[in-house]
C-alpha cells in the first residue's frame, strides 16, 4: 500500500510560482508512475502532468505546458510539480496519484488508471 502526502500549496499572486511536493511511503516508489491532477470548484478533476517510474517520460496538459514541470526524486520518494507563471485559472485543489507501472513502464493519463491518491493541497492564485 502506498500513502501519498502533498505539500507546498498556498496563496500566490498571478505570475508567481509554487512548488508542490508529494512524498510517498513504501519501498517501491521507483516502480510507480506518478501524476498530478487538479480539481477546481464545480469542475471535474483533470490531469495536469504525469511522469513514468524512472522520470524519463513526462506528459503535460496543454493548459500548463511550458509553465509547469513535473519531476521526481526516487531516493527521496518524492514527486514535484514546479508551477511558474501562475494564472487565476490554475486555482484548484491539486492531488498527486500513483500507479504501479514496473521499472520500465510509461505513464498514465486517466483518473481511473491511478490506484493511490493523496489528500490534496489547495493552490489559490489571485489576480
Amino acid at each position: 500500500q502506498v500513502q501519498l502526502v502533498e505539500s507546498g500549496g498556498g496563496l500566490v499572486q498571478a505570475g508567481g510560482s509554487l512548488r508542490l511536493s508529494c512524498t510517498a511511503s513504501g519501498r517501491t516508489f521507483s516502480s510507480y508512475a506518478m501524476g498530478w491532477f487538479r480539481q477546481a470548484r464545480g469542475k471535474e478533476r483533470e490531469l495536469v502532468a504525469a511522469i513514468n517510474s524512472r522520470g524519463g517520460l513526462t506528459y503535460y496538459a496543454g493548459s500548463v505546458k511550458g509553465r509547469f514541470t513535473i519531476s521526481r526524486d526516487n531516493v527521496k520518494n518524492t514527486v514535484f510539480l514546479q508551477m511558474n507563471s501562475l494564472k487565476p485559472e490554475d486555482t484548484a485543489v491539486y492531488y498527486c496519484a500513483a500507479q504501479s507501472a514496473g521499472y520500465s513502464g510509461g505513464y498514465f493519463l486517466g483518473i481511473s488508471e491511478y490506484e493511490h491518491w493523496g489528500q490534496g493541497t489547495q493552490v489559490t492564485v489571485s489576480s
